[in-house]
């Protein structure tokens, strides 16, 4: 008995108490800003000082060659890989 009044009285003040504690909060996102560095004498330069001319595809010597040999070699791979794997799965299988 003494067990269910206790039981009440702590249901009713956690009640009270969170009624205070619901009126002060309140919810929504919240994000940090973004950090800067400051101090370095070089925030107005670009993350890689060589980035202009990085990718200046249209000024590589022997582009046609290049960007065709390229692309045939990333496709033989992509077709060369899995044919590969199959094969080789069926010569461990058959073997077994």
């Amino acid at each position: 008995m003494a067990f269910n009044g206790l039981l009440r009285s702590g249901i009713k003040s956690l009640m009270s108490s969170e009624s205070t504690i619901s009126k002060s909060v309140s919810r929504g996102l919240h994000s940090t800003g973004v950090k800067r560095m400051g101090g370095h004498g070089h925030d107005s330069e670009p993350f890689y000082l060589h980035a202009k001319h990085m990718y200046n595809l249209d000024r590589m010597k022997y582009q046609k060659l290049t960007m065709t040999l390229a692309v045939l070699g990333v496709v033989s791979i992509g077709v060369g890989v899995p044919v590969f794997a199959v094969v080789f799965q069926q010569k461990k299988t058959a073997s077994a």
